[in-house]
């Protein structure tokens, strides 16, 4: 089972954590997320998300960086299809996350290269890549989540975790595998599988950004 079932939510917790570790200063950022529940946490998650994905994908000034960026990108989001224009596609996941527990009212939708056309914009130095465009982040109503669940075409993935306590748990528990949370009951996945392994390498990815980052 461990060798089926990727580590998927740490994939979020690393994703998350980037986006804490550029505000962490911030003080007041910090206890909010550290008492949040519900709305306020998908609002924390939606803006973190963001602002990690921004952070490590931003071409920079330097040649490294840029090439950094776009060694990402090429990784984890452009996809050789004989039959696409161009001979390309873009990994365009749409994953949903929330919880079971409908007080909490907690849901985002996170959607990778949503605009394909935005990936790449014109400036006054030539053609640039776009790091806001590859990731977008929606928090959604309790009853607009129960809609887009049910449509293939809006959902590729949906995580359920218990409640906002489970998904602020993660911090605790950085090292947790899905396989342990399932059979804790506090996650439940649904949807095509193929999205949560995109979403883990994604995550090991995003790790290993930051690995390399702290090192220099």
């Amino acid at each position: 089972m461990h060798a089926t079932l990727p580590a998927m939510p740490q994939g979020i917790h690393t994703i998350l954590k980037t986006g804490l570790h550029l505000g962490e200063r911030n003080d007041e950022l910090t206890g909010l997320l550290s008492r949040a529940e519900g709305k306020i946490l998908a609002n924390g998650m939606a803006a973190l998300i963001k602002l990690g994905f921004g952070f490590l994908i931003n071409e920079g000034l330097s040649d490294s960086k840029a090439q950094q960026a776009q060694e990402f990108f090429q990784e984890n989001f452009v996809i050789k299809d004989p039959y696409a224009p161009g001979g390309i596609r873009y990994y365009q996941g749409k994953i949903l996350i929330r919880t079971r527990k409908p007080a909490d009212d907690m849901n985002v939708l996170i959607r990778f290269c949503p605009d394909p056309a935005a990936l790449y914009i014109d400036t006054p130095f030539g053609k640039r890549f776009n790091p806001c465009a590859i990731v977008d982040t929606v928090v959604l109503s309790e009853s607009k989540a129960d809609r887009i669940e049910q449509d293939p075409d809006k959902v590729d993935l949906v995580i359920r975790f218990k409640d906002a306590k489970a998904i602020l748990g993660l911090a605790e528990r950085p090292d947790v595998d899905v396989v342990q949370l399932l059979l804790e009951n506090l996650v439940q996945i649904t949807g095509n599988f193929g999205h949560m392994f995109k979403f883990g390498a994604i995550g090991k990815s995003v790790q290993a950004l930051l690995m390399d980052a702290h090192e220099r």
